[in-house]
């Protein structure tokens, strides 16, 4: 059984008198503890898919579900706690606090999520350990490389302890050499975590 799906799941939007279709029927699942990449070419309708899973945005018809659990019932309270704690997202370009320090930004998406003092700073700690940071924790994203920065994204997106990890052209501003290194940390959490991994490229 499928952690993360959609089933016929269409996304239509209106683009002034046009209707344009980003999405139609589409089904698809991913189990516990897989690593799906997402191919497609610009336009394709993968970051709306994406977006959907994430609850970001909702369908047109047709269901996306979450352990079973359809999401089109939730409040807007059930919605923001299942993105929150349910699935992580990162995103091409870092989406980083500029003056915040690797720790901080970590430690922010922690308190979100209702960790505090102690706590907070020693789960940040481990997270930036974890991805291979632990000597740039306290560098602010102008003073680390896109690898880094996108494994402090990495870190932030895990720090709740999510099942599902939803990553949207991760790789896109990286050099192949960090574009690889940041696959194999993925796949090694995937393996090492269970976490499910469902990622979005242009690549082949």
């Amino acid at each position: 059984m499928s952690l993360i799906e959609t089933r016929e799941v269409t996304r239509i939007y209106q683009m002034g008198a046009n209707q344009v279709a980003a999405l139609e029927r589409v089904s698809m699942g991913a189990d516990e503890g897989e690593f799906i990449a997402i191919q497609g070419t610009s336009g394709s309708g993968k970051s709306t898919l994406l977006n959907l899973l994430g609850g970001l945005d909702r369908p047109t018809s047709g269901d996306v579900l979450f352990d079973s659990q359809p999401l089109a019932p939730l409040t807007k309270k059930q919605m923001a706690r299942y993105r929150r704690f349910s699935v992580g997202m990162i995103f091409q370009n870092f989406n980083l606090i500029p003056t915040m320090t690797a720790a901080e930004n970590v430690r922010l998406a922690l308190a979100f999520g209702g960790l505090r003092g102690v706590a907070r700073k020693e789960r940040a700690r481990d997270l930036l350990n974890r991805v291979g940071l632990s000597d740039r924790m306290d560098h602010r994203p102008a003073e680390l490389s896109g690898g880094e920065q996108q494994r402090v994204a990495i870190a932030r997106a895990l720090g709740n302890r999510p099942r599902v990890l939803l990553a949207d052209e991760p790789t896109g501003n990286l050099d192949s050499t960090r574009a690889h290194e940041l696959l194999a940390l993925l796949r090694e959490m995937v393996h090492r975590d269970n976490l499910t991994v469902l990622l979005v490229t242009h690549d082949h």
